[in-house]
């Protein structure tokens, strides 16, 4: 693995010809959540069984948190305390209508990383899979809807239906569009019904959605990377 500023973002990279991201393979683009540091995803590149030569690509949040423990990061702020208080009431958090202060400003960030990729790494969008975990994941859905990149993927994990306004009317320039999602029937921070609802309307905007929803909260389970893994090797070769 090495580490590179690209776009203006710290990235790590890994896989590829050489394990340090090198040759012209496909590539996997991961965001991290909130409040994890740059490095959370990374383990996933070591045992995912994608086509040979696939590049994985890791990039950091630009916000450092102050949390008490190690190098948590951010895409944008959130109101921990609200978050909590809606927990402890049991109340469900509808975010489908929210618009997020720091959004605009992380998908800026987002959209020139994309942009200035090509002058860095060899890169052919159509061979490109982005997507994220939790706070990853609604980044790359709100900067893929941005863009008109021919992307191989979106993966949305433990994501939900984030700022329905904008969102919304960008869905139907993105059909066809192969995304993966999964989600946690028992998520207690992003809710089970947000992904449904990020799930159904990018499926009534005519994306193609594989969806894997599973029996645990706000993770990754091996169940989840399983499918991921066939979803990947199929969107990766046929792009």
């Amino acid at each position: 693995m090495r580490e590179e500023l690209l776009g203006g973002l710290k990235v790590r990279l890994t896989g590829g010809t050489d394990g340090h991201g090198g040759g012209n393979g496909p590539v996997v683009i991961l965001l991290h959540g909130f409040g994890a540091p740059g490095d959370d995803l990374v383990p996933l590149a070591g045992v995912m069984d994608v086509p040979a030569g696939t590049r994985w690509l890791f990039p950091e949040a630009p916000l450092s948190l102050n949390m008490g423990f190690g190098d948590s990061r951010a895409w944008w702020m959130i109101d921990m305390a609200r978050i909590q208080a809606d927990r402890a009431a049991g109340r469900v958090r509808d975010l489908s209508q929210e618009l997020p202060k720091g959004l605009a400003l992380a998908r800026e960030k987002m959209l020139v990383f994309l942009k200035e990729l090509p002058r860095h790494i060899p890169i052919e969008y159509k061979r490109v899979a982005i997507g994220g975990f939790s706070q990853g994941a609604m980044l790359t859905c709100d900067a893929a809807l941005h863009t008109d990149y021919p992307l191989a993927g979106l993966i949305q994990l433990s994501g939900n239906l984030l700022a329905q306004p904008v969102w919304g009317p960008l869905m139907p320039k993105r059909k066809g569009l192969w995304v993966f999602q999964s989600h946690g029937t028992q998520d207690e921070i992003l809710s089970y019904a947000g992904g449904e609802r990020l799930r159904d309307a990018l499926r009534k905007s005519g994306l193609a959605v594989d969806w894997h929803s599973f029996r645990g909260g706000h993770e990754i389970p091996q169940s989840a990377l399983k499918a991921l893994n066939v979803f990947l090797k199929t969107v990766l070769v046929t792009s």
